[in-house]
């Protein structure tokens, strides 16, 4: 029983990771700033899982996150001579360089990620009530 909850418990951590990592490229959507104030759009992130072997046993193990990367996409330029952020000269000239991330793909994700945190809550909560009907039998 308390293997189940183990890896339910490292499904949960994981998932929410992995909706944080959303959020954020949500919230960054418009970013056109690095972290040091350089014109430099925001780059999306993305998370890749891996087993944990640590977790569970008999051949069943758990999840856990081996990396938040970036991606390095081309930008979405913008027409817009007036932004504080616009090119100043070259082929982009008047344009800004807005993350290349869509919104409906990170929902997509976001939701999902979402229906797999709920679906492990439900896991955990089957494994409680079967640890309690177990405790009830042997009482």
């Amino acid at each position: 029983m308390l293997t189940a909850l183990d890896i339910s418990t490292s499904g949960l951590a994981a998932q929410r990771i992995r909706m944080v990592t959303h959020a954020n490229n949500l919230a960054n959507i418009s970013t056109t700033r690095n972290e040091r104030g350089e014109a430099e759009p925001y780059q999306r992130r993305f998370v890749v899982f891996k087993t944990d072997d640590s977790v569970g046993t008999d051949g069943a193990s758990g999840v856990k996150v081996s990396l938040v990367g970036t991606e390095n996409k081309e930008p979405k330029w913008r027409p817009d001579p007036d932004h504080p952020d616009a090119v100043q000269s070259g082929p982009n000239a008047g344009n800004v360089a807005y993350p290349n991330i869509s919104m409906m793909h990170e929902m997509t994700d976001a939701m999902e990620a979402a229906r797999a945190y709920e679906a492990n809550l439900g896991a955990i909560e089957i494994s409680k009530n079967l640890a309690q009907q177990t405790l009830r039998i042997l009482a």
